[in-house]
């Protein structure tokens, strides 16, 4: 249709030369053309949905972190099968009962299993925690598009502790909590989105968000909820270091009392009175006793 080939085996020889107009064709022939993503094991049937794909440049395949839960998928080098379907109705099938978006809910339970997780709980997690003595607390705001604005212009800090009104009431909330409440749908209450989100409540509020917004707020919701956690969690930094991990008081006194009943029973097989095997599988016993 564009006249780049005049025949197959000259488009063929087109494809494996990967000239650039091949990209342009292909970018137009899957356009609306979904494809099924299947990672093994299938254990349910969330275990292959479909997507509409998109082209980018490499070999890897690209997923959305949000179906990662109804995979049991990481990104550490799991391998998944692409099928595509090729008649009409195979499409009309995988795009009303198989895509992403329309699997949301979780068929063992009705809860949500496309809910945020890790990097994406963290963002969340740090942006509506309050801190005491955090930049502009104890400021009053006339709106929720003021605290924006402050916040904006770095007059408050996201864990300041404020005063706004919201919806036409005086609500005590942190910085934090009205940036989360701006993707929530206008349908839900702010009293939703002003408290500490550990992953627990987020599952809770996007639960609360498909029983009263509906799917299609739903989808949009999750997306930006997405990306407000993945931007938080990189401005936060947070990282595990040494200070963190807290040695037990009695750790020298147990490793001292292991020490010395494993003398003893090096003791005994020097004297021929165990086994190598026994004395391996003792010394064993109490070092994991004492971990």
């Amino acid at each position: 249709e564009r006249g780049a080939a005049t025949t197959i085996k000259s488009a063929k020889r087109l494809v494996e030369k990967e000239r650039p107009e091949v990209w342009d064709v292909l970018d137009e022939v899957i356009r609306e053309h979904p494809v099924l993503l299947n990672r093994a094991p299938t254990l349910h049937r969330l275990g292959i949905q479909a997507f509409d794909p998109v082209l980018v440049e490499g070999k890897a395949i690209r997923l959305h972190p949000l179906v990662c839960a109804a995979f049991n998928a990481d990104f550490d080098g799991d391998q998944m099968a692409v099928h595509v379907p090729l008649s009409f109705e195979a499409q009309i099938e995988a795009r009303v009962l198989m895509m992403s978006i329309n699997n949301v809910l979780s068929p063992a339970n009705g809860r949500p299993i496309a809910v945020p997780s890790q990097d994406m709980v963290l963002g969340c997690y740090w942006l509506t925690t309050e801190r005491a003595g955090a930049k502009g607390e104890g400021k009053i705001f006339s709106s929720a598009g003021e605290v924006r604005i402050a916040y904006d212009a770095c007059e408050v800090g996201e864990h300041a502790k404020i005063k706004a009104r919201i919806n036409g009431e005086l609500v005590v909330t942190t910085v934090g909590r009205v940036l989360l409440s701006e993707v929530l749908p206008s349908s839900i209450p702010f009293a939703h989105a002003n408290q500490l989100m550990t992953k627990k409540e987020m599952t809770k509020l996007i639960d609360t968000v498909y029983r009263q917004a509906g799917h299609r707020d739903t989808v949009m919701f999750l997306d930006q909820i997405k990306d407000l956690g993945f931007h938080y969690a990189t401005k936060a930094g947070v990282s595990i270091c040494i200070d963190n991990m807290h040695i037990p008081a009695k750790k020298e006194e147990l490793i001292t009392k292991a020490q010395h009943e494993v003398n003893d029973i090096e003791k005994q097989y020097a004297d021929g009175l165990i086994t190598n095997g026994e004395r391996y599988n003792k010394v064993i016993d109490i070092w994991a006793h004492v971990t």
